[in-house]
């Protein structure tokens, strides 16, 4: 029997996983009447995003947090807040073919699931029935820090019980490859769905990668 190149795949979920609407905070601009660029620059300031994707504050506290920073340019606080629920409705993507690759990678290897996300995430991903796909979920907001910081890749991999040399890391954000790289993991910076099933192809035999 050949031996696997792996003994765990680490999958980032926004951007491989799950794509969320490109146009969606631009249209919420559009929408609701706002300068473009404002609902963007209210939600994803690194002084606002940070604290929600390393635990400091919940998603519900970031969601308000940016409904107040959008009250003056909306006018109101609960025109504000009706463009956060909005937003807060979004629904991502799931690529079917990267849940398919990731099960069959299950049946003879471990998978985690490595994200920046809030506090939100393990609902949202329950919601949209992905809770049992991986064996981990390791979430920013839970251990308090966030890619591409070293402690992320290395706590993934402790949660998986593998060497970090024996790891895949796969992610769209180059940033967080690099860094994956640096603590001695093998890393794919996903573009398409074609790069990870050749990455894949020691542990998926390519007729059942479908």
């Amino acid at each position: 029997m050949t031996a696997l190149p792996y003994d765990a795949v680490l999958c980032d979920i926004d951007g491989v996983l799950r794509h969320w609407p490109t146009s969606g905070p631009g249209d919420l601009d559009h929408v609701h009447g706002l300068p473009a660029g404002t609902f963007a620059a209210a939600a994803f300031a690194p002084s606002r995003l940070h604290p929600a994707i390393t635990g400091e504050v919940t998603d519900e506290e970031w969601r308000s947090a940016v409904a107040t920073d959008l009250a003056e340019a909306c006018g109101s606080t609960d025109r504000a807040r009706s463009v956060v629920t909005a937003w807060s409705e979004l629904v991502p993507r799931v690529d079917q073919d990267v849940v398919s690759l990731l099960t069959r990678v299950r049946e003879v290897a471990t998978v985690a699931l490595v994200s920046n996300a809030t506090t939100r995430l393990e609902s949202d991903l329950a919601r949209q029935g992905l809770a049992d796909l991986a064996d981990a979920v390791v979430n920013s907001s839970r251990i308090g820090v966030a890619k591409p910081d070293p402690r992320v890749y290395l706590i993934a991999a402790e949660r998986v019980g593998a060497p970090v040399h024996r790891c895949l890391f796969v992610d769209d954000t180059e940033a967080n490859v690099i860094a994956a790289r640096e603590v001695g993991m093998a890393a794919l910076h996903y573009r398409r769905i074609g790069d990870l099933r050749d990455a894949l192809s020691g542990v998926v035999p390519p007729g059942r990668a479908r």
